[in-house]
């Protein structure tokens, strides 16, 4: 899978440049329209990815907003400044995490 190759080559530049790095993945879901086989690998890779490089893990960065129309512009993919707000609530809750350890 390309998305997972270049995920782990990201990964593994970023520890190589500093092998103490904290990194967090970014969890993401694609949408229903794109199968059930296709959409449960892809939801799949990122807690896969996590755990192999002992990574944290927002499981899905757009929670509490993805598919809710009014957070999202009209193209239903991107958040509104309302859902930005949330998405930087949620990034924000596991960083604390990460700094307080």
């Amino acid at each position: 899978n390309v998305s997972i190759q270049n995920l782990q080559s990201i990964i593994d530049v970023v520890k190589a440049k500093n092998k103490d790095v904290k990194i967090i993945l970014a969890g993401m879901q694609a949408p229903p329209q794109m199968g059930k086989d296709y959409t449960g690998a892809f939801k799949a890779m990122y807690p896969k990815l996590a755990e192999k490089n002992k990574t944290g893990l927002i499981p899905f960065i757009l929670e509490g907003v993805g598919g809710i129309p009014q957070l999202n512009q009209k193209d239903g993919i991107h958040p509104t400044p309302e859902g930005n707000k949330i998405v930087a609530q949620t990034i924000w809750n596991y960083l604390q995490k990460e700094i307080i350890q």
